[in-house]
């Protein structure tokens, strides 16, 4: 099991990478840089709970929100933050994807998934797409502020409930027929399921109706369905969305 768990003590005693800021050094002082965090939760009061949980640990800011995945790679990478704390059910753009945008430009921001549920193909694809610490929404305060400490200084977090057999599911690299699509693909299916008809899903993706097309036919090629009906069956047991 990947694991990594910071205790108070280490924590003071290595202090924050370069670049970052998180609660005190050795000789007592405030460090002059605070860790900048970002949260994308499409719920606003779980936005509201985690910033206030946050910023009441010394050092720590939260310097964008966002209620959807668009919005949540925008904000990141306009304000570009130390660590981004991603839902995996976001609106528009799910968070897997949000996370390998934000780490594909911005490979100095660590990524922590949120969600709401356990899931093998949830720890599959948040690794897969760089994500270095994921926490269930059930999980404690204590939970999460050390995940976060312990992004603070470059080191993975996985503890928390979730479970030594979900992340063998990642380092197994299971043959699980839900990780086939790819994850524009996803993206597409996701979008689909909430409603959106190819037109929308261009715009939103910035791509071609007939490209949006193309990845729709994949999909429902690889998941073997024949109607929107069975994409939209598909997101709901993924959990793209909420059912």
């Amino acid at each position: 099991m990947i694991e990594y768990v910071p205790d108070v003590d280490e924590l003071r005693r290595d202090g924050p990478s370069a670049g970052l800021g998180n609660g005190r050094p050795a000789n007592g002082c405030a460090l002059e840089k605070p860790l900048r965090i970002l949260i994308a939760d499409n719920n606003e009061v779980v936005r509201i709970g985690l910033k206030s949980i946050l910023e009441d640990h010394e050092g720590w800011e939260v310097i964008a929100e966002a209620d959807n995945g668009k919005d949540a790679i925008a904000h990141a990478s306009k304000a570009r933050p130390d660590v981004a704390i991603i839902a995996f059910a976001l609106p528009l753009i799910n968070g897997v994807e949000v996370t390998r945008q934000i780490r594909t430009r911005l490979p100095a921001t660590e990524v922590l998934i949120f969600a709401a549920h356990e899931s093998g193909v949830l720890v599959n694809e948040a690794l897969h797409a760089g994500a270095r610490a994921i926490l269930l929404k059930s999980d404690a305060k204590g939970v999460l502020l050390a995940a976060v400490a312990s992004l603070a200084v470059r080191k993975p977090f996985f503890g928390g409930k979730l479970s030594e057999q979900l992340l063998q599911t990642f380092l197994s690299q299971s043959g699980n027929r839900d990780s086939e699509l790819s994850p524009r693909e996803r993206t597409v299916v996701q979008l689909i399921a909430e409603g959106n008809s190819n037109k929308q899903i261009s715009n939103v993706l910035n791509l071609s109706i007939k490209t949006v097309e193309t990845h729709r036919a994949a999909a429902m090629r690889k998941l073997d369905v024949g109607s929107t009906a069975g994409l939209v069956r598909y997101a709901v047991r993924n959990r793209l969305i909420d059912p």
